[in-house]
């Protein structure tokens, strides 16, 4: 973690060096990114096969109509989790931080379910101001647990949501990018996001 936030000053130095004015902010902006902290704040809005399992830890504690819509969501070709994914960034820097786009990884039991780009203006405020970041996640478990019966299946979906909403089962593995004058600076390597601040 060291190494790339020493890379990334470097390039951001770089870019000051040779910078107008007015594209200083931005470069501030990514080169204050290296100090913010970022967690999981919660998991909402938890589906499985559209059944709601926000509060869910097995089939038997569902109504029988719910189970039994599981139950035949299992024959067919997908079967879909949904939900969305609260990151909480923390900045502790005297100015804003911020990102133009986030790739990210997303890890369930340190299993890779799926990934993809967050493609969408984030800024953190100053003075370990905080911004939430909320992500729809998309997970066909039938194809991430290739291999696994029907029971794991349905049961590696239920309780995701843990205790109090906080999904320690997850980590997010998140790359930020911000544009400087229109040129991509990538965050080299990727930051490790679990349910703690300072874990990364």
């Amino acid at each position: 973690m060291r190494t790339t936030k020493i890379l990334l000053i470097a390039s951001i130095s770089f870019l000051i060096t040779f910078s107008s004015c007015d594209v200083l902010k931005q470069v501030s902006q990514m080169s204050n990114l290296t100090k913010c902290d970022f967690r999981i704040e919660s998991v909402q809005q938890l589906t499985l096969a559209g059944i709601n399992v926000q509060n869910v830890k097995t089939v038997s504690d569902m109504n029988m109509f719910d189970a039994a819509k599981i139950a035949s969501a299992l024959s067919s070709q997908a079967f879909p989790l949904d939900f969305t994914l609260n990151i909480e960034a923390k900045n502790p820097n005297a100015s804003a931080a911020g990102m133009t786009k986030i790739d990210w990884i997303l890890l369930i039991d340190d299993i890779e379910m799926t990934q993809g780009i967050l493609d969408k203006q984030v800024t953190i405020p100053a003075n370990n101001g905080t911004a939430i970041i909320p992500m729809q996640m998309h997970v066909d478990l039938k194809e991430a647990l290739k291999g696994k019966s029907a029971d794991a299946v349905i049961n590696f979906g239920m309780n995701l949501a843990g205790s109090g909403n906080k999904p320690t089962r997850f980590t997010l593995k998140m790359k930020p990018t911000i544009l400087v004058s229109g040129i991509p600076i990538v965050y080299p390597g990727y930051l490790n996001i679990k349910t703690e601040f300072g874990t990364n």
